[in-house]
């Protein structure tokens, strides 16, 4: 009977964790939905009062328009979201898209080609419509 566990116990080393699969769901369901994902290098501010990973699960959409203004946002506190010079978020506009987001959503980025929410990526597909429901309507 040892001997039958000590062959089977590498063989759970290779099973993915609850976590792992929790996360693998949430890359289909994205993809599913027409979000890319990929897993991007940051480095974060060092002013940010947590420390989030690096890489980071960044979840995208294309832009709809290549002259829409590029911007940046870090959520240091449950729906309060600042930029690089840290000043506080005021465009009532972006605010009531960005307060949707989970707040393991550590930042929100636009550029000339995509917006992208960099997340923790805990939660359900439920959070994944609410950060794909921001991405549609900033893009």
């Amino acid at each position: 009977m040892s001997i039958l566990a000590l062959v089977l116990s590498p063989l759970a080393w290779l099973r993915p964790s609850r976590r792992q699969s929790g996360m693998m769901a949430l890359r289909m369901e994205a993809r599913r939905i027409g979000l890319g994902m990929q897993l991007a290098p940051q480095e974060w501010p060092h002013w940010l009062p947590f420390d989030p990973p690096s890489p980071c699960a960044q979840y995208h959409r294309p832009r709809r328009r290549p002259d829409s203004p590029c911007w940046s946002y870090w959520q240091t506190a449950p729906g309060v979201w600042v930029n690089q010079w840290r000043e506080t978020l005021t465009d009532d506009n972006l605010l009531v898209h960005l307060r949707t987001l989970p707040d393991n959503a550590y930042k929100i980025e636009a550029d000339k080609q995509m917006i992208a929410v960099y997340w923790g990526e805990r939660g359900d597909a439920g959070v994944l419509q609410a950060i794909a429901a921001v991405l549609k309507a900033l893009a």
